[in-house]
């Protein structure tokens, strides 16, 4: 069953390019050393905050992804530029 990890953070306005930049790099080295991640689907909130969202497979490739987060470079490059984060792991249990 798919599962997600949703994130939700703050990201100043004269950083957003470059974390979009540095997430895009984060995202693709993910996907080749854990293939698992559907895709990743970042919003804008109406308060300015930002959600994102990664659908993966199943847990089990989430749960390898999450565990080797430490190998990835851009992973603290990339969450440098936010504040306030928080996340949520879910289940996905209705999908139409």
């Amino acid at each position: 069953m798919s599962v997600v990890r949703t994130h939700t953070y703050s990201v100043d306005p004269a950083d957003l390019e470059e974390f979009l930049a540095r997430r895009a790099s984060l995202i693709g080295t993910v996907r080749d050393t854990h293939p698992g991640l559907a895709f990743a689907l970042l919003i804008q909130l109406d308060d300015g905050t930002y959600r994102d969202t990664w659908h993966w497979e199943d847990g089990a490739q989430m749960g390898a992804a999450l565990a080797a987060i430490s190998t990835f470079p851009e992973a603290p490059l990339t969450m440098a530029l936010t504040k306030d984060s928080t996340a949520q792991n879910g289940r996905i249990i209705d999908e139409r």
